[in-house]
């Protein structure tokens, strides 16, 4: 189904699922135009109480009469087709239709960019709207992160750009059908969904078909995913990054910092400037470079665009600092992968300087989790210990065999500690100054990050 945004003018959208973070930010978009919004989630939250202050009507649970009255229902992919809400749905035959399929509607009538890639969409997407932000454009934008700048991870602009994080997790992110797209890397992930490599590549090859005739795509040279990807694309324009000697965006002279990075950038064989960043880590110059190799596809200025990244200072759980006691640093990341793990240790390596790296991390579905436990080992062994908690299942139920203890037993500074109060006392414990302390992980493990800063607080009393 392809809806347009005029579609939903004068109408009631109902978002089962709205607490998400993505799913929020679209309900906060359509509440700013003519659309009446409402919602459920299973439990009460700031997020609900913040939607509810502009006028959301919202409920804290799931009760199929919710949706009655909705002209529209839109789903998070966190939602079973046995919820309630979508069964009533389906008896009244109220249009039904996913997140990616709403955001598709709400980008129908701009000139919209999606930021695609198994790692970095999220930093890269922010980075991109910041330094879009900078060349004094108001873009709409929708990521599936807080932008630490404005607090904020949604919002309708008053320009004509567009800028959304695409998400492949399930597939849906061919509903797009963006005027510009950028891929910063496409490897084996989400095997509930995708049980091979190669349905990955064919996903993102159907992505990329649907970018408009006389849109472009940005790649990456770096990756070889992307790369044959980007190779294998006729008749767009494409724009390649990296630090590849033939790529159309080059970057070179780099310098890894333990918080920030910096590089020269050379578009088409000339310099056009430094990226000096203060996010650290080789990721995130790759991640700037993509970012401003999107504001050019725009036709953007790229001195602006440059000027723009120079001040972007993160996105929630994105190496985000939550505390500082005593010289011991807490750090909250989105990490789920071992190749997002095994980049986000080495930049923590840097980042601690003399100090130890200590990690809490929290498998996130049993699916990945059986699917990488060798790797899984070896990437949190770049820590200098660390803690495991049980998998968080998400929406997946648990795998005959599959625990975390597996990833434990293959490490040589891992322990499997499924309590998570045990292992906060265990960390805070071991934690000495000038360490850097971790939680990792896509699921609840966050909440340990400011139960951490407080004990450590009460362990190094000023």
């Amino acid at each position: 189904m392809r809806i347009s945004l005029s579609d939903f003018f004068g109408k009631r959208v109902h978002f089962v699922g709205i607490g998400g973070t993505g799913m929020s930010g679209l309900a906060r978009i359509m509440s700013t135009y003519s659309i009446e919004v409402s919602g459920s989630d299973m439990k009460e939250s700031s997020v609900l109480t913040g939607l509810r202050a502009i006028g959301a009507k919202v409920s804290s649970n799931h009760d199929s009469k919710n949706a009655d009255g909705a002209d529209f229902l839109v789903f998070s992919s966190a939602i079973s087709d046995s919820n309630p809400e979508m069964k009533r749905a389906r008896e009244l035959k109220i249009p039904i239709l996913s997140r990616a399929q709403a955001l598709s509607a709400l980008m129908s009538e701009s000139t919209a960019v999606a930021v695609a890639g198994t790692h970095g969409k999220t930093t890269t997407t922010s980075m991109l709207t910041v330094a879009v932000q900078s060349c004094g454009e108001d873009p709409s934008f929708a990521i599936g992160g807080t932008l630490s700048a404005s607090g904020s991870n949604a919002h309708r602009g008053t320009g004509d750009f567009f800028i959304a994080e695409a998400d492949e997790s399930d597939g849906s992110f061919v509903e797009y059908q963006p005027y510009g797209a950028v891929i910063t890397n496409i490897e084996h992930d989400h095997v509930d969904y995708f049980k091979t490599p190669e349905s990955v590549m064919e996903a993102f090859e159907s992505f990329v078909g649907t970018i408009a005739s006389d849109g472009f795509l940005v790649y990456c040279a770096d990756d070889a995913g992307s790369q044959a990807l980007g190779s294998s694309v006729k008749n767009i324009r494409k724009i390649s990054y990296g630090t590849h000697a033939d790529s159309d965006l080059r970057i070179d002279s780099i310098e890894l910092l333990p918080q920030g990075s910096k590089a020269r950038a050379l578009w088409n064989g000339k310099s056009i400037g430094t990226l000096d960043l203060q996010v650290p880590g080789h990721h995130n110059i790759l991640n700037a470079s993509a970012a401003l190799a999107g504001g050019l596809a725009l036709g953007l200025p790229s001195s602006q665009l440059i000027a723009g990244l120079a001040t972007f200072r993160g996105t929630g759980r994105r190496f985000e600092l939550k505390g500082q006691v005593q010289g011991i640093r807490v750090i909250d990341d989105y990490g789920h992968h071992p190749t997002e793990i095994r980049v986000t240790l080495a930049t923590a390596k840097r980042y601690a300087t003399d100090g130890r790296v200590l990690v809490v991390f929290q498998p996130h579905r049993y699916s990945r989790t059986q699917a990488f436990i060798p790797e899984f080992a070896e990437a949190l062994d770049i820590a200098d210990q660390a803690w495991v908690l049980e998998v968080y299942g998400a929406s997946e139920e648990p795998i005959a065999g599959v625990s975390a203890e597996s990833i434990t037993k293959r490490m040589n500074h891992g322990v499997f500690e499924p309590n998570f109060l045990t292992a906060t006392e265990a960390v805070v414990a071991y934690a000495r100054p000038g360490d850097v302390i971790l939680t990792l992980g896509a699921g609840d493990v966050s909440s340990l990050a400011p139960i951490i800063v407080e004990a450590l607080a009460k362990k190094f009393p000023q």
